[in-house]
C-alpha cells in the first residue's frame, strides 16, 4: 500500500506544478473576453469589473463573506500571527 500512496502524492504534487505554470487572465483580458461574449464595448464591460470588486470589497469587509454564485466564494479568517 505504502508505494501507491507515494504514487497518489507524486501525481498531485505534479498536478499542482501543471496549475502553477499557467498564465493568469488579467482584467483587461477579462473584460475584452466578456465584452466579445455579451457584444458590448470593453470599456462598459471594465467598469462593470471595477464596480463589482467596489461592491466585492465592501462586503468583505462589512460581513466577511462575498460570494458571486456558482462561481467563488472569499471570506476571511481570523489567524494568530506567526512567530518567525
Amino acid at each position: 500500500m505504502a508505494p501507491m500512496k507515494a504514487m497518489k502524492a507524486m501525481k498531485a504534487k505534479a498536478a499542482m506544478k501543471a496549475m502553477k505554470s499557467g498564465k493568469v487572465m488579467t482584467k483587461g483580458a477579462l473584460a475584452t473576453g466578456l465584452a466579445e461574449a455579451a457584444g458590448l464595448k470593453k470599456t462598459e464591460v471594465a467598469k462593470v469589473l471595477e464596480t463589482l470588486a467596489e461592491i466585492g470589497t465592501k462586503e468583505v469587509k462589512k460581513a466577511g463573506k462575498f460570494t458571486l454564485p456558482g462561481l467563488c466564494m472569499i471570506k476571511t479568517r481570523k489567524k494568530k500571527a506567526t512567530k518567525g
